[in-house]
């Protein structure tokens, strides 16, 4: 039997190379320790004041926002499956304190993603925020000139988005998209979570197995750092002039 600890990392590990974690196909409400999808025939659930924030990464998928809101008594989240144009989900030039190579948005002409939005109380934001803003690894803000078509409502133009500061991570010079994230007319290639820390282990410590890699940038912040340095040093800068950060 394997000790706790070892258990423990070996759990870590998974977690890591699970991102963004499994997405349903539908649309849902977290509540609590549990989720609830919705069929296409139920009505829209009572969005008022609420902010709508868009989803781009693991925020789509009910493991994560358990996670980040079990236990904190905020009430139930609305998640609405939407169709994005001319934007595409792709991989963030930086590595997240539990290990994962995390997502941004991108514009890209043409494409369009499905994703979910958030629509969170004012409570709920101010917690989202806290899991978001402190690592200064992105930013909140307005996305304005979109056109954004929900599985429940009207279209939108307009929405609220976690954007990184540090821009798209590039692979011969060309934005990465997320494997697990379905989009038509999908430009840049994409990669699975493996594939993408493959790719990053190839840059930074060439030849090192990828769990002694990965391991490494769970357990020492200098590592993540030094990677997320080197990842950016040929990213690209978020490139849509609707954004508008917001200062928390």
């Amino acid at each position: 039997m394997r000790p706790a600890i070892f258990q423990m990392s070996l759990d870590t590990l998974r977690r890591a190379l699970s991102y963004p974690y499994e997405i349903p196909a539908n649309s849902y409400v977290v509540n609590g320790k549990t989720h609830q999808e919705l069929t296409p025939c139920a009505p829209m659930p009572d969005v008022s004041g609420r902010r709508p924030v868009l989803a781009v990464g693991s925020n789509q998928s009910p493991e994560q926002l358990i996670r980040k809101f079990n236990g904190s008594n905020l009430g139930p989240i609305p998640v609405i499956r939407a169709r994005l144009k001319d934007f595409d989900i792709v991989y963030s030039p930086h590595v997240a304190s539990y290990g994962s190579i995390p997502a941004t948005l991108r514009h890209s002409p043409g494409t369009r993603v499905t994703l979910f939005v958030n629509w969170l109380t004012p409570e709920q934001v101010a917690r989202m925020h806290e899991t978001e803003i402190p690592t200064g690894n992105y930013h909140f803000g307005k996305l304005d000139g979109i056109e954004l078509q929900l599985d429940f409502g009207p279209a939108m133009t307009s929405t609220y988005v976690y954007s990184s500061r540090r821009g798209s991570l590039t692979r011969d010079g060309f934005p990465v998209a997320l494997a697990a994230v379905r989009a038509e007319n999908r430009i840049w290639p994409s990669l699975s979570q493996e594939e993408i820390q493959n790719h990053a282990r190839d840059i930074t410590a060439p030849g090192q197995p990828l769990e002694t890699f990965m391991r490494a940038a769970i357990e020492d912040v200098s590592a993540r750092q030094d990677r997320t340095r080197a990842l950016m040093s040929d990213g690209l800068r978020f490139n849509y002039p609707g954004f508008t950060p917001i200062k928390i």
